[in-house]
């Protein structure tokens, strides 16, 4: 048994759960629509102009 991410329901995370580890598809979409409305986000460095632009293959412009 685990608890849900977002409503802390125990719940059991087996194969039988479509959701887990979540207790419904209902807890599955809040939590994902905190990760897309940037209420959650994984801790790390800020990504600066020019590493941005090294990301996506294209040269830095020069000022």
């Amino acid at each position: 048994m685990v608890r849900c991410p977002t409503c802390h329901k125990l719940v059991p995370y087996s194969s039988s759960n479509p959701f887990r580890p979540f207790c419904s598809e209902r807890c599955k979409l809040i939590d994902l629509g905190a990760w897309a409305s940037d209420e959650r986000s994984v801790p790390g460095d800020s990504v600066t102009e020019e590493d941005a632009y090294m990301l996506d293959g294209q040269d830095v412009p020069r000022r």
